[in-house]
């Protein structure tokens, strides 16, 4: 019988790309789910802020893994960012992941940037790469390189980063803040791994993308940006006028959607 991480694989190599929104609470990944998307990530700005807390900084690790809890009962894959790793060893690191699996987790994103703005070395994370991959082989590994992100190397460090992830045993690569068309397809032939990139609006459209060869689209914290726009937009509708927007879902809606019956996501999506 195929598990979410077989189906969490296969949605990498379809003729086009895997759109992967990126939730940071039950709720958001619960709607996003019964809106049809095939799989969802976590994102971890999203994580931390939730929980007060900056992100990237290694700090957020209960609030992930608790969080992983509650989405592993979603009716889609789950994917998730659990930035460096949590722990200062591949081993720590591969513990981590392997916990993730063993609630059904299909797949993880894991970082080279530092919060200092600089890149991790790159044979510690590939020996990280590969202790997860002995701890749980199942585990799709989203292996990630800050370089266009933090502006800590150009094109051909990038290169160099994803076919060393790819060697330790990757199963994806991905480079946020790449948005040059150029680049991009550099990037998607350097080594035959499905290529993840950020979606920027302006800069990017899907179907650009999948022309490309780009295999997963992710969201990031856009979603995240976009919800707390809406919250102060509409508090302050509220505050200066009463007029709120139109169509939003209702009291019980939301402890539909909850239960697990949010037929109105559609109808109203």
């Amino acid at each position: 019988m195929s598990t979410h991480a077989d189906t969490f694989r296969a949605l990498h190599h379809r003729d086009h790309p895997l759109v992967l929104p990126n939730a940071w609470d039950h709720a958001s990944a619960a709607v996003l789910a019964a809106a049809g998307f095939a799989a969802i990530g976590t994102t971890s700005l999203g994580v931390a802020a939730a929980a007060g807390k900056p992100d990237a900084t290694g700090g957020t690790a209960a609030e992930t893994l608790a969080l992983a809890r509650r989405l592993a009962g979603l009716p889609c894959p789950v994917s998730v960012d659990i930035e460096g790793g949590f722990a200062g060893t591949p081993e720590g690191v591969a513990e981590f992941a392997a916990e993730l699996a063993g609630l059904g987790v299909a797949g993880i994103n894991i970082e080279d940037g530092r919060p200092d703005g600089t890149l991790a070395d790159l044979g510690e994370r590939c020996e990280t790469i590969a202790a997860i991959k002995s701890r749980a082989p199942g585990l799709f590994v989203n292996a990630r390189t800050d370089t266009f992100w933090l502006g800590a190397g150009d094109l051909r460090e990038t290169v160099a980063r994803q076919r060393a992830f790819a060697d330790a045993g990757a199963d994806g690569t991905f480079v946020p803040g790449v948005a040059d068309g150029d680049d991009i397809r550099a990037l998607v032939d350097a080594v035959d791994l499905p290529l993840n990139v950020l979606f920027l609006p302006g800069r990017h459209t899907v179907a650009g993308l999948a022309a490309l060869g780009v295999r997963r689209v992710s969201t990031g914290s856009l979603l995240l940006r976009a919800a707390l726009r809406a919250v102060a937009r509409t508090a302050w509708a509220v505050a200066e006028n009463g007029d709120v927007p139109a169509g939003l879902p209702s009291y019980a809606d939301v402890q539909a959607l909850l239960a697990g019956e949010a037929d109105w996501v559609l109808d109203q999506s």
